[in-house]
């Protein structure tokens, strides 16, 4: 029997709000054209990638650890967490599953591996890589209707010289994460 990969990796783990996101990807044979680190496409192709990956794949699933498990757990196991729901919302369970990283969760339980710069070199890395990317996009696009005066619709929770700026004048949103530099001090 052919192993059942699925490729798994992260959004949003640097922002200074929302959500870390996380996705899994089995294509198990499907070819996508034009699939890449989320981080090298436009807006653009990311967008219809996500599109044709949803379409094509033979199983994803898409899974979220909020702000406060991210306060609450640090950033790094909450990014093993949403990566943990997103494997088990696959509708078909992996036998082997390549993590974008240095790092595997141990938390995955089923035999796997890190691949650092996966998301370059690996196609169901590079999906999970644009499945998490763009709905990571999209919710904080969602946020910014909700919080207009931190402008998530430019730097998407980022910790950029604005958003900064924002949080000293504005102070710190229900969906700013506590613990990290840059919103802490202004609690």
């Amino acid at each position: 029997m052919d192993a059942i990969i699925a490729g798994v990796d992260e959004a949003g783990r640097g922002p200074l709000a929302g959500p870390v996101c996380a996705a899994a990807v089995i294509l198990h044979g499907v070819q996508i054209e034009g699939l890449n680190d989320s981080k090298k496409l436009s807006e653009r192709k990311r967008e219809l990638l996500f599109d044709e990956i949803i379409q094509k794949s033979v199983a994803y699933a898409i899974a979220w650890a909020s702000p406060e498990e991210i306060d609450r757990l640090n950033i790094l196991q909450a990014t093993f967490l949403a990566m943990q729901r997103a494997v088990k919302q696959l509708q078909i369970k992996p036998t082997f599953i390549q993590v974008d990283g240095n790092r595997y969760p141990a938390t995955l339980k089923i035999p796997g591996e890190a691949v650092v710069k996966g998301d370059s070199k690996i196609q169901e890395i590079m999906a999970a890589s644009i499945l998490a990317k763009v709905s990571r996009d999209r919710y904080m696009l969602k946020m910014a209707e909700i919080y207009p005066q931190y402008n998530f619709t430019k730097h998407k929770g980022y910790p950029t010289a604005e958003h900064r700026d924002a949080i000293k004048q504005f102070g710190v949103s229900p969906i700013h994460r506590k613990t990290f530099g840059g919103v802490k001090e202004f609690l």
